[in-house]
């Protein structure tokens, strides 16, 4: 019988346990949040960045960094249609309107242009996300924004290990969010990050985070604003601190194995992949493969040729127009198309060459 193969895993050492298993047993009291300010000091440092605040989720981060700025009923956000849900919750919850447009063929990131004719007065803010590890046009987005005053959010939940112009994703925009799900390049099994190097931005966020305390409230149980519960556990940041010792490694092998893919994928001419260019290094989460319309490869044909041959296979995002929660945008053209040819590679950091090749075999067999 085969071994079924994984879209993704992580990849957790001994260190992980050891960090963890201390933490279990002594993470407690006094050093109930050392791990946390530990994770939280690592990652800033690892990004470049002066702040960071350790959240439950990346979506906790995206919700308290957008109530930061300030994001609330009449406002609206504008955002890639092609996203994963997570993105646009916060915009929803905090009672503003998002704004879907397309995204670009090529990096399958928000159109920069489309953005801009998407402004209006009641603009608070453009998301960015980073798909996949392929890095939105930042220096057309930061134009926008400094030329109407609009926050960059960076939806950084993916990019870990993309960089551009030397500067690490989600510490380019007003502030950034990543993921540490158990699908991501590291992980903490659930959890996320905010960071930024606004410190009036941080404060607050700070203050949200922790049920609307204020930082140097003396008071025991006095909240001074209504906030929330988006705090990360001493346990998982544990996890965290040790996938952060190990981050240059986890990103390296992310990309090796996008690598392996597209030395084997390059004869195929009617299919692309994640893409890189001068100034931008791509970290590479999900190899993606997207086929040419006139090829008739579609969603529903690639997924059952994986489970035919006990792969797994995860879907390319939906436009999020196209949910029944909101109104379909069918002129975000590529948005719609790409969806329905497109399909992400298992990629955890243990599958092997030959797990590679036989993904590979089934790709080449669609042609056949």
């Amino acid at each position: 019988m085969r071994t079924r193969i994984a879209y993704t895993k992580p990849s957790i050492t001994e260190l992980e346990i050891r960090y963890a298993t201390d933490a279990a047993s002594n993470g407690w009291g006094e050093r109930c949040y050392e791990y946390i300010s530990r994770f939280e000091k690592t990652f800033s440092e690892h990004l470049g960045v002066k702040y960071a605040v350790a959240t439950s989720s990346c979506t906790g981060a995206l919700h308290m960094g957008m109530a930061g700025l300030g994001i609330g009923p009449g406002d609206e956000v504008i955002l890639a249609d092609t996203n994963w849900v997570a993105t646009v919750s916060p915009i929803v919850h905090l009672g503003a309107k998002p704004i879907f447009v397309d995204i670009l063929s090529d990096t399958w990131c928000i159109n920069p242009q489309l953005a801009e004719t998407a402004i209006t007065p009641r603009t608070k803010a453009i998301v960015a996300t980073h798909l996949y590890g392929n890095l939105c046009d930042m220096g057309r987005l930061l134009a926008i924004s400094e030329k109407y005053g609009i926050p960059i959010i960076e939806d950084s939940a993916e990019a870990i290990g993309s960089v551009w112009h030397g500067r690490r994703a989600g510490s380019i925009g007003s502030f950034g969010a990543f993921s540490f799900h158990g699908s991501k390049t590291i992980t903490t099994g659930e959890g996320g990050m905010f960071v930024t190097n606004d410190e009036v931005l941080y404060k607050t966020v700070l203050t949200l985070s922790n049920h609307g305390r204020e930082i140097g409230q003396i008071k025991q149980f006095w909240p001074d604003i209504m906030g929330y519960k988006y705090k990360m556990s001493n346990i998982q940041a544990a996890i965290g601190c040790a996938q952060v010792e190990r981050v240059k490694e986890l990103i390296a092998r992310k990309q090796q194995i996008f690598y392996l893919y597209r030395d084997s994928l390059k004869s195929i001419d009617s299919l692309m992949m994640n893409t890189e260019s001068a100034e931008i290094e791509n970290g590479y989460w999900m190899p993606t493969v997207v086929f040419d319309p006139h090829t008739k490869i579609t969603r529903e044909i690639l997924l059952q040729a994986f489970a035919n041959e006990e792969i797994d296979a995860r879907n390319f995002f939906w436009p999020l127009s196209s949910l029944p929660i909101f109104s379909a945008q069918e002129k975000n053209i590529n948005s719609y198309s790409i969806s329905k040819r497109a399909i992400n590679l298992p990629s955890y950091h243990d599958i092997s060459l030959a797990e590679i090749e036989q993904v590979v075999s089934v790709i080449r067999g669609l042609y056949q």
